[in-house]
């Protein structure tokens, strides 16, 4: 089954909170709730979306539901192609679900997010692709360095103590410790949480660069290889967990 969690940023206190998640199981998409979007509520006064306004249900369609679809490129515009050229997804696996966890499905205007969950492979590692953050805040000179990597070059992970919007901010760096932007901010807590223990367990490298007039989040393609422990699940906490079991269906 496939799946992505969404994200909602307060606009005052720039912080972000998981609110729910979308599945597809091959025949209907599924939406529900979960239980960050309560902390949502409770410190940022969020509102429920309008197009799932029960908190304790879970929505059910055959088509994508529009909230989600309206964050993916028309293959018909011409430059569609440019476009999953720049998520770097392989020929006839650009579905729904595959662009949405890529992009980000980020639009200028609202402060929404989404992001894929880490998926274990046969050997017992997490691997995943991510667009590098904040890159357009970054100094000109990190622009310039971004151009000048090299595919399949290794980048290192480090704490921004300096951030005073996110205590867990982690930088991307080259090996000369050029700052590059940073690390999705879904991933910092569990990422912490690997480096403290064993460093060398978490390796990111180049996957692809895109160069100008390609949007500036779409500039530096990273993938990440972790071994997390063995007990160890990423988002595996209270705030991922749905609200309501799959007894409770709405189909819209």
């Amino acid at each position: 089954m496939k799946k992505v969690f969404l994200a909602w940023q307060d606009s005052q206190s720039r912080h972000w909170f998981p609110i729910g998640k979308l599945t597809f199981d091959g025949e209907n998409y599924h939406f529900v709730y979960i239980y960050g979007v309560k902390k949502a509520q409770a410190e940022s006064n969020f509102k429920l979306l309008r197009s799932f306004p029960e908190r304790d249900r879970i929505y059910k369609s055959s088509e994508l539901f529009p909230l989600f679809s309206n964050r993916l490129m028309r293959s018909s515009r011409p430059d569609y192609q440019d476009y999953i050229q720049w998520l770097n997804i392989p020929q006839n696996e650009d579905d729904p679900i595959a662009i949405l966890a890529r992009s980000g499905g980020r639009k200028a205007t609202d402060t929404f997010e989404i992001f894929p969950c880490p998926e274990k492979n046969e050997n017992g590692v997490y691997h995943l692709h991510f667009f590098v953050h904040g890159l357009r805040y970054m100094p000109e000179c990190s622009i310039e360095k971004v151009k000048q990597l090299e595919l399949k070059e290794r980048l290192y992970l480090t704490r921004d103590f300096q951030n005073t919007y996110d205590s867990n901010a982690l930088l991307l760096r080259t090996k000369e410790r050029h700052n590059l932007g940073y690390c999705p901010r879904y991933l910092a807590a569990d990422i912490i949480e690997v480096l403290t223990q064993n460093p060398q367990l978490i390796e990111v490298r180049v996957e692809r660069i895109n160069f100008a007039p390609t949007p500036i989040q779409f500039r530096l393609l990273c993938n990440m290889t972790a071994q997390w422990n063995h007990n160890f699940v990423p988002f595996s906490s209270q705030d991922y967990q749905p609200i309501v079991d799959c007894s409770s269906v709405v189909k819209v």
